[in-house]
């Protein structure tokens, strides 16, 4: 029994590494590091607990770094035809068809801002201006490192000063887009999403 219990920690370890999002992996991690560290006290490993709780403190620790709601986010304003842009979308295809499956880069976007989080790509937003401060939102995505909701609330703050009040995503969704959708305040109207930036 004591030995399943070394097994489910360590398995538990090995399959945060094969997790996309970081905030997942910190917690899985997490979660197999306790395990693993309870399994080695049982057994009086005390280096091998001693390691797997500086583990728990280390993820611990970017766990909260990850939550923080004032990341170093900048927004880009961008164009449909940006060489870096046209690269991201084909480099993350295949999770943006799980998510937004009807989505198509040639989709006639008008208005494109990239999320960037220290230097990096984070996010994208496309559109087409529906005028009056309306965007129909064609895709808003988030890379898998920083799925979070975080870049939605920088994103959806933001915008208003850019003369964006209004958000209408009328696309085909996922599940679990559609959960996010409503997570981030949209509602529906019409067989629309709708959020209201205030």
């Amino acid at each position: 029994m004591i030995e399943m219990i070394g097994y489910l920690g360590s398995a538990l370890v090995v399959v945060s590494m094969l997790m996309s999002s970081v905030v997942k992996l910190r917690v899985i991690n997490t979660i197999g590091s306790g395990i693993f560290a309870a399994y080695a006290l049982m057994i009086h490993s005390y280096p091998t607990a001693l390691m797997n709780g500086f583990l728990i403190g280390i993820n611990v620790y970017n766990l909260i770094k990850l939550s923080r709601k004032d990341k170093s986010y900048d927004l880009v304003d961008g164009v449909e035809d940006d060489g870096l842009l046209r690269y991201l979308l084909d480099y993350y295809r295949e999770d943006i068809r799980t998510y937004f499956p009807d989505f198509s880069p040639s989709s006639g976007a008008d208005r494109a801002y990239i999320v960037c989080c220290g230097g990096n790509m984070a996010g994208v937003l496309l559109g087409r201006d529906g005028g009056q401060g309306t965007l129909r939102v064609l895709l808003d995505y988030s890379t898998p490192t920083y799925r979070d909701c975080s870049i939605g609330a920088y994103l959806y703050a933001k915008l208003p000063s850019m003369g964006i009040h209004t958000l209408i995503y009328e696309g085909k969704e996922s599940t679990a887009h559609g959960a996010y959708l409503t997570k981030m305040g949209f509602v529906k109207e019409g067989g629309a999403y709708v959020k209201r930036l205030g």
